[in-house]
């Protein structure tokens, strides 16, 4: 009798905290999306992301051009990776100009800075960012350049509240990211990415930006670029 009075009180202490602490649906990335760039092997990495074969690298001098960056401009680029837009964008705003990558990896963020040595380019800074954090300065850039990597934001509402920050009034938020549809996508997209164009955009849109442009310039992604218009909303 104790024993089924003790498993009945249990149960009945489980129910309540259930119902007291109800289970939160995932809003962000796994975390385990990130560990293989804790500790990466940088020139394994420049392999992969810099190789013909993939979108965003055989595109990737008509994503500039379609950014709208000009010379003078300062630009964020997030989850900078290897640096491959980065540099890019270096060269597009020109001496007058500034591009700062920002990565959760000091590997990839050292050695994007080495790159942009060697190729004597002094208008490149670096930020190793947290999980909630761009480490960005209130309004210090006027364009936020995301690709494949929204999709990688553990915290994706404060990371667009820091953003939402660092963009002067007006500015600009392009993101690019795997299209991620049932039935037509692959097995390694509807496992790797958590969320389509149509929430990702209601996300971005409810931190404060709005769409400006769906640019149909890519098949494997889909190309958006956001104005930074408003506050979160609550």
């Amino acid at each position: 009798m104790k024993i089924r009075h003790f498993l009945r009180f249990g149960l009945t202490a489980l129910l309540l905290m259930a119902c007291a602490f109800p289970a939160v649906a995932r809003d962000g990335a796994d975390p385990a999306i990130n560990r293989p760039y804790l500790d990466p092997d940088f020139a394994q990495w420049v392999e992969r992301f810099e190789s013909p074969g993939r979108e965003v690298y055989d595109r990737r001098a008509a994503i500039v051009a379609a950014s709208g960056v000009k010379p003078g401009m300062r630009v964020a680029d997030i989850g900078a990776g290897t640096g491959l837009f980065t540099l890019l964008f270096a060269r597009a705003v020109g001496p007058t100009g500034h591009v700062t990558a920002v990565d959760i990896s000091p590997t990839f963020v050292a050695n994007i800075q080495r790159r942009a040595q060697n190729e004597k380019l002094g208008n490149v800074g670096t930020r190793v960012n947290s999980q909630t954090d761009t480490g960005l300065p209130p309004a210090s850039v006027d364009l936020v350049f995301i690709s494949d990597t929204y999709h990688h934001f553990e915290q994706p509402r404060a990371m667009l509240a820091s953003i939402h920050r660092a963009l002067r009034a007006g500015g600009t938020l392009i993101v690019i990211d795997f299209e991620r549809d049932e039935g037509k996508s692959s097995s390694w997209v509807l496992d790797h990415v958590r969320a389509g164009k149509q929430r990702v955009t209601g996300e971005i849109e409810a931190a404060g930006f709005r769409l400006a442009a769906d640019i149909r310039l890519l098949e494997q992604n889909y190309y958006l670029r956001f104005v930074k218009s408003g506050e979160l909303r609550k």
